[in-house]
């Protein structure tokens, strides 16, 4: 008989709070047509995106990261010493090592919390919430902040016409906590390795540091790949996250998709059949593709602008670079 003690976690957890920083530099299509044979119609038509914000020299991960923080925690109700571990996706953060997110857990005070980066792509944000989810569950830990960071502005070729356009920069975070009732679902997340080669670095870091390539690595796609991918695939993961839940799109008030492009947002919502009632994000008009930011920078738009509010049933769900996944619903806070 095992002498390990049970443990002794909350018996459910919720997203206690949300923050967002979108950097000062707003970039309008204009700026990329400078580089690229394309047009403004030809953009927005595509991809819905009118502007993007790209950090500056002091917009670092970190910095984006911690502004996002504050803000969390201060919704939340919290204090930082409460913080028991930091989640950090990313995958624009150049250190290799140390993980970002120790750097960000002692600028925001922390009680030396555990910290860790974790490397999921656009799906990020839902890996992160279903590992915070766990630990306060399990008991590991009362309150765990959770990021979604990029600076894709850096990872950019802004020659390439398919991907010139699309990605942006910014920081979003919740504060996850003990909660009395459930509040987050089951979590629907998975791979399709064999899918891997949609969506990648141009080349390894070992390749442009031996001189193999002159050109800075950066994200590239086949578009109509990953739109098809998107579109058909991920509908189901949400539908099936909707299930896991026990609830149908009618008792939706939120649909919350990574902001990847506004014509698969448009498909999914029609696939999925979701009521007029529900209301969808859109922040990839005005911010772009924040990769991993980009679900609690929608998220925390919509609660500021009223679209949204405390304690609407939101399904979130991003997908992206592995090819990864990872859907769920979730009551806002």
């Amino acid at each position: 008989m095992s002498k390990i003690k049970p443990s002794k976690g909350a018996p459910y957890a919720r997203i206690l709070g949300v923050g967002g920083y979108r950097p000062t530099r707003v970039v309008p299509n204009e700026v990329i047509l400078e580089t690229i044979d394309s047009s403004d119609e030809w953009i927005r038509s595509r991809s819905g995106i009118e502007t993007r914000h790209w950090a500056n020299d002091e917009e670092t991960v970190a910095a984006m990261s911690v502004e996002a923080s504050g803000k969390a925690i201060a919704d939340a109700g919290i204090t930082a010493e409460q913080i028991g571990a930091v989640i950090v996706s990313t995958v624009s953060h150049f250190k290799q090592t140390p993980a970002v997110a120790t750097e960000i857990a002692d600028k925001l005070g922390t009680a030396k919390a555990a910290a860790f980066d974790i490397s999921a792509g656009c799906a990020g944000f839902g890996y992160g919430l279903t590992l915070a989810k766990g630990m306060i569950v399990e008991g590991s830990a009362e309150y765990v902040l959770v990021i979604g960071v990029e600076r894709l502005s850096d990872l950019t070729d802004l020659e390439d016409r398919s991907t010139a356009f699309l990605f942006g920069d910014g920081a979003g975070a919740v504060v996850v906590g003990p909660a009395k009732e459930p509040a987050i679902g089951p979590t629907i997340w998975g791979s399709e390795g064999d899918k891997s080669e949609t969506i990648k670095q141009t080349v390894p870091w070992t390749d442009y540091r031996n001189g193999e390539v002159a050109k800075f690595p950066a994200i590239t796609q086949e578009g109509q790949a990953v739109f098809r991918w998107a579109v058909f695939e991920m509908a189901k993961v949400a539908q099936q996250a909707l299930d896991a839940a026990g609830i149908t799109s009618a008792d939706l008030d939120v649909f919350i998709p990574h902001q990847a492009n506004e014509r698969i947002i448009d498909s999914m919502v029609k696939t999925l059949k979701l009521p007029e009632s529900v209301t969808v994000a859109r922040d990839v008009r005005t911010t772009g593709n924040t990769s991993a930011a980009s679900i609690p920078l929608a998220m925390e738009r919509l609660l500021a602008t009223g679209e949204a509010k405390s304690g609407d049933t939101a399904l979130v769900i991003g997908f992206g670079a592995g090819l990864v996944y990872a859907a769920t619903v979730v009551t806002l806070p």
